[in-house]
C-alpha cells in the first residue's frame, strides 16, 4: 500500500511542477495574464521620424497641376468627369478652398515632407509640411463623430498580411514585412480633390490604406504606402496607389506651408 501511496505521489509531484513549469513559460490555461501592450508597445516596426515623398511616377499629376480635364489613370465616372471638367482654381482660392486637395484621400500623392509622432501609447499623429495638415490614427477603436473635416477620422490597427509579397506591401522584400502592415481605414472626410485639378472625391468615400516600412543594405529606410480609394459616387471602381517615403536624418528640412494650389501649365 505505502509503494502505491508513494508512486500515487510522485505522479501528482511531477503533474504539478509540469503545471507551474507551463504558468510560468505563460503557457497554463489558468496562468494570469497581464495587460495586452499598447498599440505603441505592440508596434512591429517603427514610423515615427520625418519623411520625404520620392516622386518616381505619375510626375505631371504630382509635381505639377495639371491642366484641366487631365484625369488620366482615375476610374471616374461620368458625374466625376463632369465635375472634374467644371473645375475652376480662381473660385477655389475665392472661397478659401484650396485644401480640398490636401484632403486624406488625394493628400499622399502631393509631394510634401511627413512628421510621423506617437500622440499617446493609442493615437499615432501623421503631419506634413505641405498644407500643414494632421491625421490621428486611432488604435483604441470608437466611431467617426461630429462634423466631416479634411482628414476625417481614421481607425488604425497593426495588420498581418498572409502572402509572402503583394500589391505594394513591404516594397523590394525589405526586411520590416515580416513583422506586417499599419492598416488604416478613413472616413467621416468632406468632400475633395484627387489631384490638384479638381478630380473629385465625395463625402461617401473610403480610404484604406496600408503603411509598410522596410530597411535597405545601405541604410535607407523607406515606408510605402498603399492606397484604395472607394467612392460609389464618382468612381467606376476602386482606386489603388502605392507611394514611397524615405527617412531624412531629421527636422532640418521641415518647411511648412499652408494650402496653395498652383495655376497648371501651358
Amino acid at each position: 500500500m505505502s509503494r502505491t501511496i508513494s508512486a500515487t505521489a510522485i505522479a501528482v509531484a511531477v503533474s504539478v511542477t509540469i503545471a507551474m513549469a507551463a504558468g510560468q513559460r505563460g503557457g497554463g490555461r489558468g496562468a494570469q495574464q497581464g495587460p495586452p501592450p499598447t498599440p505603441r508597445a505592440a508596434a512591429p516596426f517603427d514610423l515615427t521620424g520625418y519623411w520625404v515623398s520620392v516622386v518616381t511616377e505619375d510626375w505631371r499629376w504630382r509635381m505639377v497641376t495639371p491642366q484641366k480635364g487631365d484625369y488620366a489613370s482615375v476610374p471616374l465616372n461620368a458625374a466625376g468627369r463632369q465635375v472634374a471638367d467644371a473645375w475652376d482654381l480662381a473660385k477655389d482660392k475665392a472661397n478659401h478652398d484650396e485644401c480640398k486637395a490636401f484632403g486624406a484621400a488625394g493628400m499622399v500623392r502631393l509631394p510634401m515632407r511627413l512628421q510621423i509622432t506617437w500622440q499617446d501609447d493609442n493615437t499615432l499623429k501623421l503631419e506634413t509640411d505641405a498644407g500643414q495638415q494632421t491625421r490621428l490614427f486611432h488604435f483604441a477603436g470608437g466611431a467617426p463623430g461630429g462634423e466631416r473635416s479634411w482628414q476625417g477620422y481614421s481607425a488604425a490597427e497593426w495588420y498581418k498580411q498572409p502572402q509572402a509579397v503583394g500589391l505594394g506591401f513591404g516594397g523590394g522584400g525589405g526586411r520590416g514585412f515580416a513583422g506586417g502592415n499599419l492598416k488604416v481605414v478613413t472616413t467621416n472626410m468632406k468632400a475633395g480633390y484627387l489631384r490638384k485639378n479638381g478630380v473629385p472625391y465625395s463625402e461617401n468615400t473610403v480610404l484604406t490604406e496600408y503603411f509598410n516600412r522596410h530597411d535597405e543594405p545601405n541604410g535607407d529606410q523607406w515606408i510605402m504606402v498603399t492606397s484604395v480609394i472607394e467612392d460609389p459616387k464618382y468612381l467606376n471602381q476602386p482606386f489603388l496607389l502605392s507611394t514611397s517615403f524615405k527617412k531624412e536624418r531629421d527636422g532640418s528640412k521641415w518647411r511648412p506651408t499652408p494650402c496653395e494650389i498652383d495655376s497648371p501649365r501651358d
